[in-house]
């Protein structure tokens, strides 16, 4: 009798370690599940050359396939015969060659469609379409995939930058410009005042007529650098030291000032900028088609001031063509001008009624001509610009009410009338590739609850001219039990302003069962977030299998919605749209109560490390386990660019206010950190020195850190250690023994 009890009351416990053994290879294997079932979606699309047609990439129920359409013909078919040209790769490279299994990378057509590019690996190929003779590429450039993103440039480099009319090169020799007459191969200095210390730019700009030059004084400051240290090499048993170029909010920046040489005079002409030694940065130099000004554009520090100036050659001085100024920020990545080829006028994008709109400058007079959109929806870009039929085509996004607004639809406007017609009006989010000169485009649309639809379409006018017989087709899928997300809406913090966000749960969901909640988040306030396109997997996905429902929200303080909405970031990225986030989730929970919203994580990277462990600093009633990767924890650590954008400069209290390194001590919740001890894009010495704070603070948490990892989510150990974080914490249950079936 005591051994049957034994066994009934061990069963329960043996049957439920199987049940967390199945989560782990159910997360595991959702891509081999669901996506391998999902075909006929564009993978890959391209123009070809200058025609009107376009080669495609999708999976069928054969393999890998790749199609045209032709704008031409209308119709779709097959790019090459796949078999033909695996056979024929097959005996160039000595190895099988499977069909449907083709792993090309760079593909290309020519405008004819009678010769295919591509590249195996590191070896380039060329495919005659007539015969399938297939030839190695010779000195294909190789690309630098080691370039580091931070690179400073002390603009000194040793180039000669030929004139216009092919006569004369300038050069920068010893901190002075020069120039040489390539007919004489005389050379003759144009500045005095150069040094190694301060010195002329070595980006040099000259007119059309080759006469003049602008180049800048350039004031070069030392740049902080970023130290690692990699523990574990892969060549070596000692460790190595790397660094790289790292300026951090508050660092000395360079100074420009630029100045016009005239050539044949042998004079120069400084210009005075004002407020120039407050520069952020002082860039995009060009001349107008007669020579007689040039322009340049100055941010100034602190984002708050942003110009545009034209400088007259004939009397030195400057001009404010453009003045972009806001009592927060000026977003200066999101800004956009198009000069159109008179001179005369300019396009430009700007926030300044509250969203982001077009605008046609008068360029002589530095007035606005026209405000060419308004309205409370945003363009989102300018895609582009036909000056002979004064004919723009862009990207808006919340035009049509009631829909959501973050969709991306694309619009033709005429600049004179202010026309604005749409060409993709179905309610969805349109991506779209045009035809070399965008008479045609491809367009593929869907939304996370509607699977694509792909059409190619008139740029005149959006009529469809044909569709693929096989559109994306999610019937297998389906049937092998993929579930699709459900896009939910709700009221913010302030029960007005709508926020979107997407749900996702489990293919196995059962409505009268409870789930923890686990928000996936990522609140950098240079875009939003949630997905709007279709998908198959999303990078919740498979943690949502393992017993989770899983959020992707977009709160106040990101972009694309209008200026007050962003503007709630400034200054406090702590905020991270939490009021609106958690508002959402409370509703979502009150129609959906198998929500358990008792049971809160929150997991992201990056800025959503930042935000991850902030939820549990910030807001422990709500957020009760995290997971934080490779976050800028202190703003004051982490890069200038993207930190002064948002939190201002100088630094002020705000910065510490942010700080999860400071407010370490309000840790309520279950944390653990992830950090690659390489990331050269935020410092990870950010991580470790929250991770001080907490230890100064005696509080509980766990640090994983992953050697020889750069920027990461955590990898796929870092992505075992989170699912285990939230078993045990969320679901109240024991992990597997990992140790324990390594032995086995």
């Amino acid at each position: 009798m005591k051994k049957t009890l034994f066994l009934f009351f061990l069963l329960p416990m043996f049957c439920f370690g199987q049940n967390i053994d199945s989560l782990y290879k159910k997360a595991d294997s959702f891509w081999s599940r669901y996506a391998t079932k999902y075909y006929y979606s564009i993978s890959e699309i391209r123009p070809v050359g200058k025609s009107h047609s376009f080669w495609y990439r999708t999976q069928t129920p054969q393999g890998t396939e790749f199609f045209i359409i032709d704008g031409n013909k209308e119709s779709v078919y097959p790019a090459f015969d796949q078999q033909r040209l695996a056979d024929s790769l097959s005996s160039v490279n000595k190895n099988k060659t499977e069909a449907y299994k083709l792993s090309f990378s760079s593909l290309r057509f020519n405008d004819k469609l009678d010769s295919l590019f591509f590249n195996i690996g590191d070896d380039g190929y060329s495919c005659a379409l007539d015969n399938y003779t297939i030839a190695k590429e010779k000195d294909r450039e190789q690309r630098n995939q080691n370039r580091y993103w931070g690179r400073a440039s002390k603009e000194d480099s040793k180039d000669r930058i030929k004139s216009p009319d092919g006569k004369k090169e300038a050069y920068i020799s010893e901190g002075n410009l020069w120039i040489t007459d390539l007919e004489s191969r005389k050379g003759e200095r144009l500045s005095e005042d150069g040094s190694p210390y301060e010195y002329y730019s070595s980006n040099i700009y000259w007119s059309p007529d080759s006469k003049k030059i602008v180049c800048c004084k350039y004031r070069p400051v030392d740049t902080r650098k970023l130290l690692l240290i990699s523990s574990s090499p892969r060549d070596q048993l000692q460790p190595k030291t790397e660094d790289y170029d790292y300026p951090k909010p508050g660092d000395a920046l360079p100074v420009r000032r630029p100045t016009v040489f005239l050539v044949d005079e042998k004079k120069s002409i400084p210009f005075n900028v004002p407020d120039v030694e407050a520069q952020y940065d002082l860039n995009r130099v060009r001349w107008d088609k007669d020579s007689n000004y040039f322009t340049f554009n100055f941010n100034k520090r602190g984002h708050q001031q942003y110009f545009v100036y034209a400088g007259d050659v004939s009397t030195g001085e400057l001009r404010a063509v453009v003045k972009e100024e806001s009592p927060t920020f000026v977003y200066y990545n999101n800004l956009y001008q198009h000069w159109m080829k008179d001179g005369n006028e300019l396009l430009w994008i700007s926030e300044r009624d509250g969203w982001r709109h077009l605008y046609l400058y008068d360029t002589p007079t530095g007035k606005v001509k026209k405000q060419l959109t308004k309205g409370e929806w945003i363009v989102k870009s300018v895609v582009h610009v036909d000056e002979e039929k004064r004919m723009l085509i862009f990207k808006g996004c919340g035009m049509d009410k009631g829909e959501d607004p973050y969709l991306e639809k694309y619009y033709t406007l005429n600049i004179d009338n202010g026309k604005i017609t749409p060409l993709t009006p179905e309610n969805a989010t349109h991506n779209v590739t045009f035809s070399s000169d965008y008479s045609c485009f491809v367009d593929n649309y869907s939304r996370v609850d509607m699977p694509p639809v792909v059409a190619l379409r008139s740029a005149k006018d959006g009529k469809v001219i044909t569709k693929p017989d096989n559109q994306p087709d999610t019937t297998e899928a389906e049937k092998t039990g993929w579930r699709m997300p459900e896009v939910f809406s709700a009221k913010g913090r302030d029960g007005e302003t709508d926020i979107w966000g997407m749900i996702i749960r489990p293919s196995d969901f059962d409505p009268d069962k409870k789930y923890p909640v686990i928000e996936y988040i990522y609140a950098g306030p240079h875009d939003s977030h949630v997905p709007k396109s279709f998908g198959i997997s999303y990078w919740p996905s498979g943690l949502a299998e393992m017993g989770f429902i899983a959020v992707l929200i977009d709160g106040m303080g990101t972009a694309n919605r209008s200026k007050a909405f962003l503007d709630v970031c400034w200054k406090n990225l702590k905020d991270g749209g939490f009021p609106d986030r958690i508002a959402w989730m409370k509703a979502a929970a009150e129609k959906y109560p198998e929500m358990d919203i008792s049971r809160v994580g929150i997991y992201g990277g990056s800025a959503g490390g930042q935000s991850s462990m902030g939820a549990l600093l910030f807001h422990p009633d709500f957020y009760k386990v995290g997971v934080a990767s490779c976050g800028c924890h202190d703003n004051r650590m982490d890069k200038m660019w993207w930190n002064e954008q948002w939190m201002g400069y100088p630094i002020g209290k705000e910065y510490e206010e942010c700080s999860n390194v400071v407010n370490a001590k309000l840790l309520q919740g279950n944390l653990m950190l992830i950090v690659g001890e390489l990331d050269n894009n935020v410092d990870p010495a950010s991580t470790l020195q929250v991770a001080d704070e907490l230890i100064k603070h005696n509080k509980e948490f766990e640090l994983v850190m992953l050697p020889g990892v750069r920027h990461t989510g955590g990898e796929n150990y870092g992505e075992r250690k989170r699912r285990d974080f939230f078993v045990k914490y969320l679901l109240g249950t024991d992990t597997p023994k990992w140790n324990e079936k390594e032995k086995k």
